[in-house]
């Protein structure tokens, strides 16, 4: 189902990602606490794999190379996030900080200081600068730190078309937020810590550090009914990371899912089956802690200091070749619980030790820090 078309290394560890919501932009959180945002060639639509790689050649679009770079956080960053319309980058660091950008050019145009263990509701429509701006609201729905958010599907009734409601999960539970009910609902204890979560229509879908994959459906009111199927991916390797693919373009109910171990698996789920319809590796040592589909149709990885660009196969690319398809382990009844190339005012010297991990293998291999911040697509010299 995916092909890996580009793998281009970073100076530093990768612990965040942001994807551009209309250009192919990327931007990068790393363990240094420099931010960069990189671009990524745009393929032609409607076309083969083929003759993408040979457009790419010869029309100079066959490169991902650097728009710009920066010192952003004292501590690494943690989150990246771009604005609706693409203009402005969000980014949260552990210096307890939360900047926010200009796309184009890096520049800082706001900051403030934000408690962590808690969600913090901004109303960002006055003034999205966020200087000075104080919380409308704050909620804990987790004892622990917040792993994952994410927004649910805006009610029928909805005439903004924008979501109130946030998914969350944090420590060993999941939870509900409203933007004006507050939490709607907490779950119990679920045995495990819960690393990741993402959502498809009505179903809600968290990952857990011990390989176990939960699925809730009938929205809300699915998940207030306290029945959950229970899925073992892979036993003992931990769900660090998940997102939806492709749901709107091909009808299909997609997730990938990134695995402690460096793979990246595509699950098809579904009410009667949970399937397991493709495979990739990311990388033999590091786990894979950012993912994210791009406008263009484009799956990207992260994990250690590289990242993976990965396109899906077409019919021509897979020439007569049936994939193989494995059934998950049903486990629903077991009972288990200055910018660079731009201007910039946040340049910092300070370095700060890599955060360590669960599960982590780090430091293996050789110079894999080096980049020149240019790097052509495989096939497309």
């Amino acid at each position: 189902m995916f092909n890996s078309i580009c793998t281009f290394p970073l100076p530093s560890d990768l612990l965040a990602q942001g994807i551009h919501p209309i250009s192919p932009l990327l931007a990068l959180g790393l363990a240094s606490g420099h931010v960069q945002i990189v671009r990524l060639p745009a393929l032609p639509p409607n076309s083969s794999q083929k003759s993408r790689d040979q457009s790419s050649s010869t029309n100079g679009h066959g490169t991902v190379d650097t728009a710009w770079r920066t010192r952003r956080h004292k501590g690494s960053c943690r989150t990246l996030a771009f604005n609706l319309d693409g203009s402005q980058l969000f980014s949260a660091g552990t210096d307890g900080l939360v900047k926010v950008a200009t796309t184009e050019t890096g520049e800082v145009i706001g900051k403030i200081a934000v408690p962590s263990s808690a969600i913090h509701i901004y109303d960002l429509r006055a003034d999205s600068t966020i200087q000075g701006v104080k919380p409308q609201q704050t909620h804990r729905p987790h004892d622990d730190y917040v792993s994952s958010l994410t927004a649910l599907s805006p009610s029928e009734t909805s005439t903004s078309g924008f979501s109130r409601q946030w998914f969350s999960t944090g420590g060993s539970t999941v939870a509900v937020t409203d933007v004006r009910k507050g939490i709607v609902f907490q779950s119990e204890d679920l045995g495990e810590e819960v690393l990741s979560g993402t959502v498809i229509g009505d179903k809600m879908f968290a990952g857990g550090e011990k390989g176990a994959l939960r699925m809730w459906e009938g929205g809300v009111k699915g998940l207030m009914g306290g029945v959950d199927k229970k899925f073992m991916m892979q036993k003992g390797e931990s769900l660090d990371v998940m997102c939806k693919l492709w749901e709107e373009h091909t009808g299909e109910e997609l997730i990938a899912v990134g695995l402690g171990d460096g793979a990246v698996k595509i699950v098809q789920v579904g009410t009667k089956r949970t399937n397991v319809v493709d495979s990739v590796k990311h990388d033999e040592v590091e786990g894979v802690v950012t993912l994210g589909l791009e406008p263009g149709g484009r799956m990207i990885s992260g994990g250690g200091s590289i990242v993976k660009i990965w396109e899906k196969e077409t019919s021509d690319d897979l020439d007569d070749e049936e994939a193989d398809v494995d059934q998950i382990q049903d486990d629903s009844n077991d009972g288990a619980d200055g910018v660079e190339g731009a201007a910039s005012q946040d340049e910092s010297s300070e370095e700060e030790r890599r955060p360590k991990r669960k599960k982590r293998k780090r430091n293996k291999g050789k110079n894999r820090g080096e980049s020149n911040h240019i790097m052509a697509f495989k096939g497309m010299d």
